[in-house]
């Protein structure tokens, strides 16, 4: 199983809250499929997958607020 993080944003952006789930738990996911949607105060941007696999565990609710570095679901 691996954690799907909230990638490095912009120089002095250290957050940003989730706009959208594109894929449900028990979906299958394939490496570089956007599976998230986040949005910070200056933009919206999709996170993609890095491993193919399936998607057990969506952590954090569309309308939350993460930080970078922070696990948003587990792919197993």
């Amino acid at each position: 199983m691996a954690e799907l993080k909230l990638p490095e944003l912009a120089e002095g952006v250290n957050e940003a809250v989730v706009s959208f789930w594109h894929f449900k738990e028990g979906d299958v996911i394939k490496e570089g499929d956007e599976i998230v949607e986040m949005a910070t105060d200056k933009a919206a941007f999709n996170v993609p997958c890095k491993i193919s696999g399936i998607l057990r565990k969506i952590l954090v609710q569309e309308g939350d607020t993460v930080k970078v570095g922070q696990a948003l679901a587990i792919i197993e």
